[in-house]
C-alpha cells in the first residue's frame, strides 16, 4: 500500500512531536522525500528507527506499556472465553473480539484510552459485510491444512489466542502458526510477548526476523518466508500488516480497526470501524 503525501506528512509530524533535533528531522525528511513507490509506512518507520538509534542510541521503551495491556486483557481472558463459548457461533464471536484488540496500537493511535477500549466490547456482533467475508474464510479453512495468523499488538494477542482456540475446535486438521515481530518496535508483539500470554500453547510462534511493524516479504528470514509462502490460509491483523502486504497478489484475509485518516477515507467509514476483508 503506497504512501500518499498526506500520510508522509503525518509520519513526519509524528517524528517532530518526538524531538526537535534538526539533524534527525532532516534525515527523516530526506527518507520521506526519496521514498519509492513500493515503500510502505511500516518500512519508513523501520528506517526512522535506525536513524533514531544513530542520534539517540535507543528507541522508546514500550516494555511497561506492553506488559500493562497484556495483563489487562489477560485479566479479562476467562470471562471473554465464557462469553465466546456461550455464543451461537463461538468462532465468529472470537474473530470480532480479536479485531477489537487491534485498538491497542501506540503507532497509529494518537492516544490510547482503556475505557474506550473496553467500551468496544459492548458490540461483538458481525455486520453483514463481515458475514460475507466470514463465509469465505470458513470455506478456505475447511479445505486447508495450514493456517498462519500474522499478529500485531500486545494485549491484542490475548484475544488472538482465544480466536485460535476456537479455530482449532472448528478445524482440528489445521496446523496453526502465529507470526510476530523479530524485535522491539512500538507496542507490537514479539516472541517473548507471545510466550508471556500463552499464545505458544495454541500455535507455533514464528519470528519475522526484524523490528518492523509490518510484514515485508523480502525482509523475512528463510523459515518465516517458507511459512508465509506455504500457508493455505493467512489472516493478517492490523493496519501495518495490511499496508505492507496488500496489493502483492497474495490471498490474504485482513482484520483491523480503521484508526487514522488514511484508512477511514480508503474504506469510507468512521474512525474505529472494524474491517474484515479478503484479498485474492
Amino acid at each position: 500500500m503506497r504512501i500518499p503525501q498526506s500520510c508522509a506528512e503525518c509520519l513526519y509530524e509524528r517524528q517532530k512531536n518526538k524531538t526537535d533535533n534538526i539533524g534527525y528531522l532532516t534525515e527523516v525528511k530526506r527518507l520521506l522525500d526519496n521514498r519509492k513507490e513500493t515503500d510502505t509506512s511500516p518500512y519508513m518507520v523501520y528506517l526512522f528507527n535506525k536513524v533514531h538509534m544513530k542520534y539517540f542510541g535507543e528507541t522508546a521503551d514500550y516494555s511497561a506499556i506492553k506488559k500493562q495491556y497484556n495483563d489487562l486483557v489477560l485479566s479479562m481472558e476467562d470471562s471473554l472465553r465464557r462469553e465466546i463459548n456461550s455464543a451461537e457461533d463461538p468462532l465468529a464471536k472470537a474473530l470480532i473480539m480479536a479485531r477489537i484488540g487491534n485498538y491497542i496500537d501506540f503507532g497509529a493511535m494518537s492516544s490510547i484510552n482503556s475505557d474506550e477500549f473496553l467500551a468496544l466490547f459492548r458490540n461483538t456482533e458481525m455486520r453483514e459485510d463481515d458475514r460475507r467475508t466470514y463465509e469465505a474464510f470458513l470455506r478456505e479453512c475447511c479445505g486447508a491444512g495450514t493456517f498462519l495468523l500474522i499478529c500485531d499488538n500486545c494485549g491484542e494477542i490475548v484475544l488472538d489466542k482465544l480466536l485460535l482456540e476456537q479455530l482449532q475446535k472448528r478445524f482440528p486438521q489445521l496446523t496453526v502458526r502465529a507470526m510476530v515481530r523479530g524485535g522491539e518496535v512500538l507496542n507490537d508483539a514479539t516472541v517473548e510477548d507471545a510466550n508471556y500470554v500463552g499464545l505458544d500453547t495454541v500455535a507455533e510462534i514464528v519470528s519475522n526476523g526484524e523490528a518492523i511493524a509490518g510484514t515485508i516479504c523480502e525482509m523475512l528470514p528463510e523459515y518465516a518466508k517458507e511459512v508465509l509462502d506455504n500457508s493455505d490460509v493467512i489472516l493478517a491483523k492490523g493496519q501495518g500488516n495490511y499496508e505492507s502486504m496488500s496489493g502483492l497478489g497474495r490471498h490474504v484475509f485482513y482484520e483491523f480497526l480503521c484508526k487514522c485518516d488514511l484508512f477511514t477515507s480508503r474504506f469510507n467509514v468512521p474512525k474505529l470501524t472494524g474491517m474484515f476483508i479478503e484479498e485474492k
